[in-house]
């Protein structure tokens, strides 16, 4: 196949590139920089310059392409204060997408998220979260049911949902922030009672995912992403705290964000989820290492340049 990549040079899209190519597939990524094509060139796939505004060459893109994963998304722009422009701009690209690939059975796979999942339950592939949900990410969830609806316009359409953590060396994300936190504070904190669990996936087994889903997932598909069902945050906090020679100790909910900042408004919810029904769809088998053991790797708590 021919597969066209957005987000091919980000976290998860570098991981994939490689493991389509691996598999046989040609690969196009979009590259917003001269370093984002130079990295996809080195990877062994072409690199195609735009961005995610330049909706005629993601059209043209798609119309050459035998499957599509959409994994950009203007997190820059989110975190930035501006999530309903970063969701308006991910829509337009899945509408141009749905447009270029209508009646030819040909597969566009996304990326989206867990975090309106139901808090204390382990969601499942089954569960739809409600777009109208009070949350700035609700947006992406609406663009991901826009692109299951793709699947009666003969779009062999998927959504692969990641866990709030894809764990990983190079991780950016909120293991690291209480990684970070935790040296400041010179204590490694949990909410409450620690109870609350995390949803993992390392890396490369969401890699995995998104090829195996471009290459089989029917139309219609919910996929998660789901190595660890849920890890304890209070384990979590533990493994941080040996590593890094400080105490574990509980913060009350009610001074979360003063002591972790923004990570806050996530560290004690409980999102755990399973991936059963991906398994067993796509036989998908993650083989990386979990949460705590990737932690025990070391590399979190490489001082970084």
């Amino acid at each position: 196949m021919r597969v066209f990549v957005t987000g091919a040079t980000g976290w998860i899209g570098s991981a994939l590139v490689p493991e389509l190519i691996a598999a046989g597939h040609d690969v196009v990524g979009l590259a917003r920089s001269d370093a984002g094509a130079a990295a996809l060139d080195e990877a062994g796939a072409e690199a195609l310059r735009g961005s995610l505004d330049d909706l005629d060459v993601l059209r043209k893109a798609a119309v050459d392409a035998d499957g599509v994963v959409h994994l950009a998304f203007k997190h820059d722009v989110a975190f930035g204060g501006d999530f309903p422009a970063a969701g308006a701009a991910d829509r337009a690209a899945i509408e141009v997408f749905g447009e270029a690939l209508a009646g030819t059975g040909r597969p566009l796979v996304i990326a989206s998220g867990m975090l309106e999942t139901a808090v204390g339950e382990l969601a499942t592939e089954r569960d739809h979260p409600d777009p109208a949900a009070v949350s700035v990410a609700a947006v992406r969830f609406a663009n991901a049911q826009a692109t299951l609806d793709l699947a009666e316009r003969g779009v062999r359409a998927s959504v692969v949902r990641l866990p709030p953590t894809v764990h990983g060396d190079g991780d950016n994300g909120f293991v690291p922030a209480l990684v970070g936190v935790a040296r400041t504070m010179g204590v490694s904190g949990y909410i409450g009672d620690g109870a609350a669990r995390w949803a993992a996936v390392h890396r490369s087994d969401a890699a995995t995912l998104f090829r195996l889903a471009v290459e089989k997932a029917p139309a219609g598909s919910v996929l998660h992403a789901v190595g660890d069902e849920g890890v304890p945050t209070r384990a979590i906090a533990e493994a941080i705290a040996r590593h890094l020679g400080v105490p574990a100790a509980s913060v009350a909910p009610e001074d979360a964000y003063d002591h972790f900042g923004w990570v806050g408004a996530f560290a004690g919810n409980d999102r755990a989820a399973s991936g059963a029904i991906t398994r067993e769809l796509l036989g998908w088998e993650p083989t990386g290492p979990g949460l705590l053991a990737d932690l025990d790797q070391g590399h979190y708590f490489a001082e970084r340049s």
